[in-house]
This record gives structure tokens, sequence and C-alpha cells, in this order.
């Protein structure tokens, strides 16, 4: 570290959600001392232009975090698993985008609005949780803290870029193909390496990661033990079905949440949920005004609306909330961390 800032290394700079990380950290004017940007040996050697310079990448291997002091992690759980500890033995601390630490129970899995305090017990690793996990834990922080949770029974619509760039080119190049009646072969989602592919484009599919043997998907378990581990509610009740839809950015999710004690009103949750740090209440049925993916792209808030009383649960609530995946679900999540780390004075 220099009087000038941090000395910063981004770990899967060339995909979208590294790609996503440079942009946040120039917008939000990080202070970077020295930024290394770190990819596959396939990668080195090319350059990105950060704050009107061009950067060279080099290969990400463990001698490139000599003098790191945050190494931001989005290459997939295998680079993280094999170069995570690296980095922290040659002092940086590592916040890692990927599933690989997260239910580490040595590892801080954190959403600043929701669990900031938790990075304090931080090894050299903390985790970013998952897209859909983090926007989810932001709304019902609040309700959590004012009127307790017992049970939360979530949906979600998943946009394919949260499973990569190669995604958001086949739903281009399907869609593409359907309108102009020609044949294609699905050959990315639901989920790489399965033996199926099937169309993404005007289609719904009612699978995200691989099948568990209880039947849930691994991207429904992780929704379900990140949201228990961030809200420190192991014995929490949750359920989850996670769907890719064809929208290329934005993960909506419809939610019913059971309180622990009965509320007077929805406009006293309306009202809550609207001064909650990160969140953007967006929700006037008269005038049509509800959260919506194509509206959320570049911003890092969480959207609420459609919160209305279950008709038959007096403490039942239901609301749909909306989020930037790239964003609040990735980049820009792990860069409030860093700047907790910052704020928290926990970096040295």
């Amino acid at each position: 570290m220099t009087q000038k800032g941090f000395n910063v290394a981004v770990v899967g700079a060339t995909g979208a959600v590294g790609q996503q990380m440079l942009k946040t950290l120039e917008e939000r004017n990080f202070p970077i001392a020295k930024l290394s940007l770190l990819a596959s040996s396939r990668s080195a050697g090319r350059s990105v232009e950060y704050k009107g310079e061009e950067v060279v990448i080099q290969e990400a291997t463990p001698d490139a975090f000599e003098g790191v002091d945050i190494a931001l992690f989005s290459a997939g759980g295998s680079i993280s698993k094999e170069l995570a500890p690296e980095a922290v033995k040659r002092g940086a601390v590592v916040i890692d985008n990927t599933s690989a630490y997260r239910m580490d129970e040595n590892v801080p899995l954190v959403v600043p609005e929701v669990n900031e305090g938790d990075i304090a017990k931080h090894q050299g690793i903390i985790a970013n949780p998952n897209c859909s996990t983090i926007q989810m834990v932001v709304a019902l922080k609040p309700l959590q803290e004012k009127y307790g949770l017992n049970k939360v029974i979530v949906s979600t619509y998943q946009a394919v870029s949260g499973a990569g760039a190669k995604a958001i080119q086949e739903l281009r190049t399907q869609s593409q193909a359907i309108l102009d009646g020609e044949e294609f072969t699905p050959e990315i989602l639901p989920c790489a390496g399965d033996k199926k592919h099937y169309q993404i484009a005007f289609n719904a599919v009612p699978q995200i990661d691989k099948f568990q043997d209880n039947g849930y998907t691994f991207e429904e378990m992780k929704m379900i033990n990140e949201t228990k581990k961030i809200m420190h509610m192991p014995s929490l009740a949750v359920a989850a079905t996670c769907v890719r839809l064809p929208v290329e950015t934005g993960h909506s999710e419809s939610v019913y949440v059971e309180l622990g004690e009965d509320v007077s009103s929805v406009h006293e949750i309306k009202e809550l949920l609207s001064a909650s740090a990160g969140i953007t209440l967006q929700d006037d049925p008269d005038h049509q005004v509800y959260p919506m993916p194509a509206y959320c792209v570049g911003k890092n808030d969480v959207f609420v609306g459609r919160v209305r009383k279950d008709l038959d649960r007096e403490n039942g609530f239901h609301m749909w909330i909306v989020s930037d995946n790239l964003l609040k679900g990735a980049a820009w999540n792990s860069v409030q961390i860093a700047e907790s780390l910052i704020k928290l004075g926990l970096l040295n």
C-alpha cells in the first residue's frame, strides 16, 4: 500500500463480471495505487483500458499477487480454490465471487447492507454470495430486523448473463435463428457439462446448475443455504425454485415471506423497505409502477415492488424483487465489500 491507495488485483479481468468490476472501481473512484489485471494464459498480453490508460493483462499465477492488498476474484471456482490461498499467503485480502468458499464456516459470506460486521471475522478470504441470494436478502433484512422472519419461498426468473458470455451469445443467436426460420442446436444452457441442452430463446428453463440428490438444483440450494448463513438464521425455513428466462441482464424474483409477528398494513412494510439502504421501492399499482429487469440494468440498487398481503396468512406477504445480476449480484457487491474493509480499518 502507498499513500495514494491500495494495490488491487482483478482475477478474471476479461470476463463479464471482471469487466463490470473494473467499471465499478472506476465509477467509485476506488483508491488504487496499482492495478493488476489477471487472467488465463490465453488472455495474457492483451490490454484493457482503465481510467483512460491501457493496462496489460498478466497470467494469474501465485507470484502475481506479490504486494497486492485486495484481490477481487471472478474466474471460476477451481481458479479460486487454487489461487486464493496463494494470494492470502502473500498478504492480500481475497473477495471471491465464486461458490468455492461461500459455505466454508471460516469464511464470511457478506452483503454489506445485511451483515457488514461479519467482514471483521475474515481470515484472508471473504465470499461474495450468489447473485440471486444477494438481492433477496437485501429486501429481507429490514423485515427480519423489525418483525422477525419465519419462512421464505422464492421463485426466480434469472437472466442468461448469470451463465456467462457464451450464454448471452446463445440467446442472441437462437433468437435470430427463430426469427429467420433457421435451424439451431442448443449447446450451452441450461447447464455446462450436462447431457442435454435446451432452447433458451422464447422459452423458460426450470434448471439452473446441476440437480442434487434431493431434487433441488445447486443454484436452489445455494439460495437456501446462503440465506441462512448471511442472516444468521440456520433454522429459517427457505425453499427456492430457480428458472432461466430469455432475458440478457437482470434477475427477477417472486418472494413470499411469513413474518414473526403480524403487521398492521402493507403501507408499513413499503415505508420500511423504502427507507432501507440499497433498496429502491417501485410500487404503485394504480399507475402500473413495478420493477422490471430491462429498467434495472446499470443500477446498483435492489428494486422492490408488488408488495401485498397474503390472502390466507395474516403474517404472510408477497413481493417482487429485481436487480442487475452483474452489478449488485456480483461486481458492485464485491467492491462494496472492499470499501467496507477500508471503512472498518481492516486492511494493513
